[in-house]
């Protein structure tokens, strides 16, 4: 489904990603681990159009998008879920969602079906708060509404950047148990960054880890165990 071959991006004169290679296949879970500030986070915004690569090609589904616009890209199927959530504070939630559909533009008829009932069935907390404002909500849920956000645009390919970031344990649990569900029962794969090791350990097929904006190790997490790679993270 998507192929990186020899990504690299910079902010201005300083290179941030150098020559990185990952690919992610179609129904499995992904997860990028590394210290903070090794890259991870440019290399989702790479993928998803909103930082341009200086080197190398970006596949998904064996063509090359590496040229292609954000808005291209959602519309191929590519959806990102920001660090920092990125909800519209002043907005509902049923408004924040219903932002989700523009992703559609030239597909009408998707659009005039609106939000997906399984947006409400994977996050019931959206329903019963869908016109609540965003910036009241709590970490959690506005976590959950980011996620469902992206859904809405009935991507392929979810990208996920620290989604347990500041959450309480008890939701936690409830997102690791929603993005199981968005993997085996809606099929939509997960490229995840995330620093709770454990979290990512179990919803992920394969890891990749990053230093100083390369790829030093990758492996299968269901045939080695996460002490495997704990001296190269330092979290």
């Amino acid at each position: 489904m998507l192929k990186l071959d020899g990504i690299g991006a910079a902010y201005g004169m300083s290179p941030v990603l150098s020559g990185v290679r990952l690919d992610v296949v179609s129904g499995e879970a992904v997860t990028l681990l590394g210290r903070n500030g090794v890259g991870k986070s440019t290399l989702l915004r790479t993928i998803a159009g909103l930082h341009p690569a200086s080197d190398g090609k970006l596949l998904f589904d064996g063509e090359e998008i590496t040229a292609l616009s954000a808005h291209e890209r959602a519309r191929r199927g590519i959806a990102l879920v920001p660090q920092g959530r990125g909800i519209f504070p002043h907005l509902t939630v049923e408004q924040n969602l219903t932002l989700g559909l523009s992703a559609l533009t030239g597909q009408p008829a998707q659009r005039v079906q609106g939000i997906p009932e399984y947006v409400y069935e994977m996050f019931p907390v959206l329903r019963r708060l869908r016109q609540r404002q965003g910036g009241v909500l709590s970490g959690g849920e506005q976590q959950q509404l980011a996620i469902g956000r992206a859904l809405v645009a009935r991507p392929r390919l979810l990208l996920l950047d620290e989604p347990t970031e500041g959450i309480q344990p008890s939701i936690v649990q409830e997102i690791g148990i929603a993005l199981s569900r968005i993997l085996h029962e809606l099929k939509i794969a997960i490229l995840l960054v995330e620093q709770y090791l454990r979290f990512a350990w179990h919803l992920a097929d394969r890891y990749y880890v990053m230093q100083r904006g390369r790829v030093v190790r990758s492996g299968d997490t269901r045939l080695e165990q996460p002490s495997a790679v704990v001296h190269l993270l330092n979290i």
